[in-house]
């Protein structure tokens, strides 16, 4: 396997020194394009960084928005001769998949089985509120939601061992509406001396199977005591006894208390949203193609596939599969950030990307806590997007706009293309800095006499006004394919003095680099 050394040029702008220029260590710590429609952000600085990283041998991950994507990255795999590595999923094929639950229960995150299943899920659905609905703070109706899918998934696992989205589904939907409803089933279940046994919700049927076992695990462990000892023991004293003999048994009293009790506590309304948010979710990965390539196959394709130097593209276009393949992206992009931070540098060093054009359409509310280790984890990350509102639309709550800046601060390298957006191009300038210029000043006074005063003082402004931004060549035959981007790079002095680069990116122009081989 090759070695990457973190001081490894990428990228070096006309007139910079080395220096100044774009290496591994920067693109581990994460790069944010801005620019508006037609501005050259993809095909100009994008088009650029994705090349160069399939150049220097990087694994990596394309989340994809516009249906044409797939076709643009086979392109770039050519040109850095990297075709042989490329995993496409995408509907139409059986050869590669993932199975997110198959792949979960085999990682150790210092967790449980049931925990890796329920942060994956709960990352997803809250992402998906934010983006769609507008989510709520409340810390009520987040731990609401946590506890419903948490004890699903517990239930499901005990019950059957296993966990797939179809159970999941089931049970969400049958569990009981009201208590008199749950009382009557439970009623029901004794048959009351009938030949016909009543039909049994999914719900029901798994709470069924989960007693049945623990009751048959009591009356063998009773057995198994000498005389009289059981009778000893006080009725604490018996459950401390049974919670640590019977596995399973103190997670039914923990289940049967949340489902009898606690989720009957909260208003109707409250519940009916708890389970419909559960229940949409889950029935959009039922859905095909969602369902043949992220739950009902086995695994063909895994992020670790990436540590070998694989681009997976996840060809799902939102404009195409709309909600339903973009949350089947985030949870892939969830479960490969994880998989991500756990490898072990020491034995597999190899740079990995991550990029997604209209990436506002795939943020995580982990995303931030990522990028602040990725560099550790040699991760690059490109995130594309037209404007900063892009993001406070898709990051909800009544604190987006602490996260979004929060968020846009993991990132130390900043494109800024062509944009018609004042707040983008504000938080633009401003990121740029300002400087004192001089000012000049003249005073004419007229009256008996004529005099003339003249002085200057320092004044402070932008390095950079905002309107600038609008000013940038966009590429395409009116500018000879030539689109520029101002460039801002945390811990980089350029020639200028300044932290800034003002850079042109030809679209047609093919970089030229010694391919590593993976």
């Amino acid at each position: 396997m090759p070695t990457w050394d973190l001081d490894t040029q990428l990228l070096r702008f006309v007139g910079e020194s080395p220096a100044s220029s774009f290496t591994l260590r920067n693109s581990f710590e994460g790069v944010q394009v801005f620019g508006g429609i037609g501005s050259g952000k993809s095909t100009g600085s994008g088009r650029m960084l994705a090349i160069k990283y399939l150049q220097h041998g990087f694994g990596g991950l394309v989340l994809t928005v516009k249906p044409d994507e797939k076709d643009i990255w086979m392109e770039y795999a050519e040109i850095a001769g990297r075709q042989n590595d490329v995993i496409v999923i995408e509907p139409g094929q059986k050869k590669y998949v993932f199975n997110f639950l198959e792949y979960e229960s085999k990682k150790d995150y210092g967790t449980t089985y049931t925990d890796n299943i329920h942060q994956v899920l709960r990352t997803v659905i809250r992402a998906s509120e934010e983006k769609n609905e507008g989510r709520s703070d409340d810390a009520f109706w987040q731990d609401s939601l946590d506890l419903f899918l948490n004890n699903v998934i517990t239930l499901c696992l005990l019950a059957y061992n296993k966990v797939t989205v179809q159970l999941l589904f089931d049970i969400a939907q049958s569990v009981p509406k009201k208590i008199e409803q749950a009382n009557k089933e439970n009623s029901d279940n004794t048959n009351n001396g009938q030949d016909k046994e009543p039909e049994l919700t999914e719900y029901q049927k798994a709470v069924r199977i989960v007693k049945n076992r623990i009751s048959l695990a009591i009356k063998d462990w009773n057995r198994q005591q000498p005389e009289g000892y059981v009778h000893s023991l006080t009725e604490i004293q018996y459950e401390e006894q049974l919670d640590e003999a019977i596995p399973g048994y103190r997670e039914l009293k923990m289940l049967d208390s949340f489902f009898m009790g606690s989720f009957f506590s909260i208003g109707d309304k409250t519940r009916a949203i708890i389970e419909f948010c559960l229940t949409s979710f889950l029935q959009k990965l039922l859905r095909d193609p969602i369902y043949s390539l992220f739950a009902r196959y086995p695994s063909t394709v895994t992020p670790e596939h990436c540590l070998q130097g694989k681009i997976i593209i996840l060809n799902l276009p939102v404009k195409i599969y709309h909600h339903a393949g973009q949350y089947a992206q985030m949870l892939f992009k969830y479960i490969w950030q994880r998989a991500m931070e756990q490898r072990n540098i020491a034995q597999n060093n190899r740079p990995v990307f991550m990029v997604s054009d209209e990436a506002q359409h795939f943020t995580l509310e982990s995303d931030a806590v990522f990028q602040a280790t990725a560099r550790s984890s040699r991760v690059a990350t490109v995130y594309l997007t037209q404007n900063m509102a892009n993001y406070f639309a898709n990051m909800g709550g009544q604190k987006s706009e602490y996260r979004v800046k929060s968020f846009l601060g993991t990132l130390a390298t900043k494109i800024f293309h062509a944009n018609a957006d004042v707040e983008t191009n504000s938080y633009a300038s401003e990121l740029i800095g300002e400087a004192y210029t001089d000012d000049h000043s003249k005073n004419i006074t007229i009256g008996g006499n004529v005099s003339v005063s003249k002085g200057s003082s320092l004044k402070l402004e932008a390095i950079v006004r905002k309107e600038e931004f609008s000013r940038l060549k966009t590429g395409g035959p009116l500018n000879d394919y030539v689109c520029e981007a101002y460039i801002v790079m945390q811990g980089k002095v350029f020639s200028n003095g300044m932290n800034f680069h003002k850079a042109a990116f030809h679209q047609l122009i093919i970089p030229k680099e010694r391919t590593i081989n993976s």
